[in-house]
């Protein structure tokens, strides 16, 4: 892009707006600063002003942060979302990339990574802090081990360990499989064993982050 990048600093606090604001400021690359305190007012402001990106905090009053990315790109699929916020939690981080942000930095971070955070996702790149990056990838080839495990199971433990996982009992999934009970005990200790897992809490942990769990049936 050429000329200055235009931002929209969304933060409940003034104090830590004014704070960054000035910090960007600094930069050459940074031009016009605007202002919002939360995510309704955001929204107004990107539609009046269209900044090159937003950088926004996720913990706010009203609709909030992910509310705020979801309206946002309702409005302008195009539009450049760099999270910053104090929170470094995977579970944050991976919610606020699968809603469409291009980018995520917690306020531990040095303040120069803001500005190089802001430079690149206005180029139409992405940027994740490289701590969170790491996690990220941590956690991502667990999951992939976890569905190669998955693949191991035969279709019928399948069968069973979806059910467990999803709150039937031994003796409830024996009758919806029309097996015996022993048998479905049987494949439940195959399926531990095949996982990795001691116990039920575990097996349920691991179907919820490979995406198999579903509303149980009346």
């Amino acid at each position: 892009m050429t000329g200055k990048i235009s931002v929209l600093l969304v933060d409940d606090h003034a104090v830590v707006r004014t704070g960054y604001k000035a910090y960007l400021s600094l930069s050459d690359k940074i031009g016009q600063i605007y202002e919002a305190d939360r995510g309704e007012s955001a929204c107004q402001m990107y539609s009046q002003h269209h900044p090159d990106i937003v950088v926004t905090d996720l913990s706010m009053p009203g609709i909030g942060g992910f509310e705020s990315i979801r309206r946002l790109l309702n409005r302008d699929p195009h539009c450049k979302i760099l999270v910053f916020s104090i929170h470094n939690e995977l579970v944050y981080v991976t919610r606020a990339l699968a809603a469409g942000a291009k980018g995520y930095i917690t306020k531990s971070s040095v303040p120069e990574t803001l500005v190089t955070a802001v430079y690149k996702i206005a180029q139409g790149g992405t940027y994740v802090d490289p701590e969170i990056a790491q996690q990220l990838a941590v956690s991502m080839a667990g999951e992939q081990d976890e569905a190669e495990k998955i693949k191991l199971l035969s279709p019928r433990e399948f069968d069973v360990f979806c059910l467990l996982a999803n709150g039937y009992t031994v003796r409830k999934a024996a009758e919806k499989l029309c097996l015996s009970y022993k048998t479905v005990c049987n494949h439940g200790t195959v399926i531990k064993e095949k996982m990795g897992a001691e116990t039920l809490a575990e097996l349920t942990l691991l179907a919820s982050r490979q995406g198999l769990i579903e509303a149980r049936e009346n």
